[in-house]
């Protein structure tokens, strides 16, 4: 009696399945976005978060069947009401779910976190499907046709829900409120769906539910709202400004005590400066400042991965040369401008490198490849195809000047791939390291087909000296030449990636890293 009545209208049985198989997309997508800023973007967060859906989707079709062929009075209200109550939960399980889980470290904890927040609310959306094959069943008596169309609607849902979600919501609208606007428009699905039960199933195992869970949400709906916004700094950062891009949680970061201005992506850091006079605090970006001093006759440079600008106003005020600039992150462009001074003297360009780069007409004297931060490298920008384009932008005594973080110590394949990639499109190479005496170290690679003189007149007594200490032989007895078609260098970097956090957790603490 009750799918008689319930697919008496077939639009809204295919409409709820639309609907929930959005929200599944949806719920997937912001995922990243919630436990980002705290474990990063790797590949190792995509996976955990994929293998998490998958899992959700497999119990749920299972348990959804087994309930669907069951006598027992559920409706399908009920399970939309639970997938809306735990959707709403998300936000406010955030913080503490994140904080349990990093004792497991950056693979583990990416895993158990992203299980324990989305996998409820996954599974009661993969659920939806069986009930609706079986309400459909029986309304058009066909199996196949009718799980084809069900399962039909719901991945053109799925389709629509993510288009939806990058191309328009997410850069207008905050992952929490868009994962608040779910659960309640999920609860009035649910709503709907029981109003349309309750004649067969009862006012009490239809509505009542339904009723009382969409209670529970409202009850919790102010603590779900206030959940992200209870760290105040600890009396000692202060949060200046913040950004939630499609790339990332944009933030700048002051800690007065030390005269300090961080610029943060997620869990890395991008730039820093001193309060009182806005001069970069990074000494990997002293070594870059140096290198028109090398090659003099430098004209024209394109740095690729602006930060906080200040590579492109040392290259600008010091030597007079005009910088174009290439930054993925439109929020990373506008911090560099409202918080760091950067004042463009050339083309700013906002787009990903390997489609940007391609548009562009050279030739440049100095490229700087400045994409990498703590979390997960670029790993497409660090191939010998990307690195052969760039070149093609160069002149023929052009510099390529490439920051790579990585150890001083150990087995590092990364840092020799990369120097192995270079030396298959670069006659010459040097390289440069940060902190002599660290193990921890940002490189700086110098790549040219022309000889690179680090014994330039142009250098005082005290910056040649300087740079001489910091010279450094990379070995090329370990890696690989990395390719577009074999490329594991986030593999390569996991040790490294668990250090930095670690690092910025210590410096930070975890609370400033959850929204």
């Amino acid at each position: 009696m009750m799918i008689k009545t319930f697919t008496s209208r077939p639009l809204g049985l295919f409409g709820t399945v639309f609907l929930t198989g959005a929200s599944v997309m949806v719920i997937e997508l912001l995922g990243t976005r919630m436990i980002a800023p705290f474990y990063g973007t790797s590949l190792y967060v995509w996976s955990s978060l994929i293998s998490v859906t998958m899992i959700a989707l497999a119990t749920g079709y299972f348990l959804g069947g087994r309930l669907a062929d069951s006598s027992k009075p559920i409706g399908l209200s009920l399970i939309i009401a639970l997938a809306a109550l735990f959707t709403l939960l998300i936000p406010w399980m955030t913080r503490p779910v994140l904080l349990m889980t990093d004792p497991l470290g950056l693979r583990g904890g990416a895993f158990t976190s992203s299980l324990l927040l989305f996998a409820p609310a996954l599974t009661m959306l993969g659920m939806v499907g069986p009930f609706a094959i079986k309400l459909a069943t029986l309304e058009f008596d066909s199996v196949g046709s009718s799980s084809g169309t069900v399962y039909a609607v719901s991945t053109l849902g799925s389709v629509i829900g993510t288009l939806f979600l990058g191309f328009f919501l997410f850069p207008l609208v905050g992952s929490r409120e868009i994962l608040i606007a779910l659960g309640l428009l999920l609860m009035l699905l649910a709503l709907g769906v029981a109003w349309s039960e309750k004649r067969s199933l009862g006012f009490r195992y239809s509505m009542t539910p339904c009723i009382a869970l969409a209670f529970l949400g409202l009850i919790l709906l102010p603590s779900i709202v206030g959940a992200g916004n209870v760290f105040d700094g600890n009396g000692k950062f202060k949060i200046v400004s913040e950004h939630e891009s499609l790339y990332g949680w944009v933030r700048v970061i002051d800690r007065p005590d030390r005269d300090l201005r961080m610029l943060t992506s997620d869990a890395s850091t991008i730039g820093a400066a001193s309060i009182a006079t806005g001069k970069s605090l990074l000494t990997y970006q002293e070594i870059v400042g140096l290198i028109p001093a090398l090659r003099p006759s430098l004209q024209r440079a394109l740095i690729v991965g602006l930060g906080a600008g200040h590579m492109a106003e040392v290259l600008r005020e010091r030597f007079g040369i005009a910088v174009d600039t290439l930054e993925i992150d439109p929020a990373v462009a506008g911090a560099a401008v409202a918080h760091f001074g950067y004042a463009s003297n050339g083309r700013d360009i906002v787009g990903d490198a390997r489609y940007e780069i391609r548009r562009l007409k050279g030739p440049y004297d100095l490229i700087i490849h400045d994409c990498f931060t703590g979390g997960s490298e670029p790993s497409h920008l660090l191939t010998a195809e990307a690195l052969l384009q760039l070149k093609g932008l160069l002149t023929e005594h052009g510099i390529l000047a490439l920051n790579f973080v990585s150890f001083t110590q150990g087995n590092n394949e990364a840092l020799s791939s990369v120097a192995k990639t270079l030396d298959q499109i670069f006659s010459r190479q040097s390289t440069y390291l940060s902190e002599p005496g660290e193990d921890f170290n940002d490189f700086i690679f110098l790549a040219s087909d022309a000889a690179i003189e680090s014994e330039s007149p142009k250098l005082t007594a005290r910056e040649r000296f300087w740079l001489e200490k910091r010279q450094y032989s990379v070995s090329r007895t370990q890696g690989i030449v990395l390719t577009d078609n074999f490329n594991p260098l986030e593999y390569m970097q996991t040790h490294k990636a668990e250090h930095y956090r670690n690092v910025v957790l210590g410096w930070f603490g975890a609370d400033l890293l959850i929204r």
